[in-house]
């Protein structure tokens, strides 16, 4: 077993490679003046079982491409077998027509990635279930929620709460997390008028004097989960947590989340926000290093990831 790092985040990967006591794999990664991306691997890595790390993350783009040349340059390299560990699966809020003549990005990376030459993919949290079946290929989509499970028990004590889903694709995420806690469910009616953009139209369910835990898988902008909190504590809610596997923070995201009636905002390490949140007081990162350095342990001695989350 080896281990190669792309760019999208060499935090996540060096701690994975400390928690197996495993060296990264030495390898040159860089563009030309053009920007064209160059992959090349600096030892042997004659049949062995590789996994390579590299999220689809912004720049999407250039960590898609250089995800791809990455499985190839290892293909071509003979490794025996290649695991893609893709901890932000990006492209995949796009997984359906919801509209005519629109693409399926989901489907279309999904069968680059395969194309490509990987063998197995190990994500976190896809946007949608049915992603997995897009790959012709082994997936292992491993979840957040027990690391935030613990983490509600061990820094909220309020023993009044609710999880609360902030539409309603996210409500069997939601329930998951209240089964943990065994808590009630509560959930945001919103509709869309413009990509983007929401708009609270009711909260399904009792969030008077409650502390309200929203959960859901990707936080982009902010305007969702920022409006879903203003909606909470206009109903009467006592305080509003969010808690969120991917943190993509574009644009403005993080100063909405510090003028936002949010208490704090956990997001995971699956992407890497450093620099973004480092000054941020109510912004708090978990990692999920150990989740995935165990599945990758598990995937190549043979043994069973899904009892990860029993």
């Amino acid at each position: 077993m080896k281990i190669l790092t792309g760019n999208s985040n060499k935090n996540l990967s060096s701690k994975i490679s400390k928690y197996l006591k495993n060296k990264l794999v030495n390898s040159s990664i860089r563009k030309f003046s053009d920007g064209e991306i160059y992959i090349e691997i600096n030892e042997n890595i004659r049949g062995n079982s590789i996994f390579i790390i590299q999220g689809i993350s912004s720049p999407a783009n250039d960590n898609l491409m250089e995800l791809l040349l990455c499985i190839d340059a290892l293909k071509r390299s003979s490794a025996k077998n290649i695991t893609a560990v893709i901890p932000y699966f990006g492209y995949a809020r796009q997984d359906r027509k919801v509209v005519p003549r629109t693409s399926i990005s989901a489907k279309l990376v999904s069968n680059l990635i395969t194309k490509a030459g990987a063998d197995r993919i190990v994500t976190v949290d896809l946007h949608a279930g049915q992603i997995q079946g897009f790959f012709d290929i082994p997936v292992d989509n491993l979840f957040s929620t027990p690391i935030f499970a613990r983490h509600i028990k061990r820094k909220i004590k309020s023993k009044n709460l609710i999880c609360v889903a902030p539409d309603v694709g996210g409500v069997e995420r939601t329930r998951a997390l209240g089964r943990k806690l065994d808590v009630g469910l509560a959930i945001i009616d919103k509709r869309r008028p413009a990509p983007g953009k929401s708009q609270v139209m009711n909260v399904i369910g009792n969030v008077k004097g409650k502390t309200c835990i929203i959960t859901d898988d990707i936080i982009d902008s902010g305007g969702t989960i920022v409006n879903a909190a203003d909606a909470l504590i206009k109903r009467g809610a006592k305080e509003v947590y969010v808690y969120v596997t991917h943190g993509v923070l574009s644009g403005e995201a993080v100063e909405k989340i510090k003028k936002s009636k949010i208490k704090n905002l956990v997001v995971t390490d699956t992407i890497d926000n450093s620099d973004k949140v480092k000054k941020s007081r109510n912004i708090e990162v978990l990692s999920i290093s150990n989740l995935l350095a165990e599945a990758m342990r598990r995937i190549s001695n043979s043994t069973s990831v899904s009892d990860l989350f029993k």
